[in-house]
């Protein structure tokens, strides 16, 4: 009965071992997670502010062609 204690023991201690690395492997996948949503998230926001300023300089651009060419001094 002692030796089959003892593999139960070992199964037990295994099985735990085994749900920690699990634990282990879950909390770091989220936090990989969390870091890519949190980029993703940084980058929209920086490619948005970005995309409203060339938009500005392309309309600032026309609107400098258009007084061009209909030959207005630049003030």
């Amino acid at each position: 009965m002692s030796a089959r204690n003892q593999a139960i023991t070992q199964q037990i201690k295994q099985d735990w071992m085994n749900r920690e690395y699990i634990e282990v492997i879950t909390s770091n996948i989220k936090r990989i997670a969390d870091f890519l949503n949190s980029f993703d998230m940084s980058c929209r926001s920086k490619l948005s502010q970005l995309n409203e300023k060339l938009t500005m300089l392309e309309r600032r651009i026309e609107y400098l062609e258009a007084r061009v060419t209909k030959g207005e001094t630049l003030n």
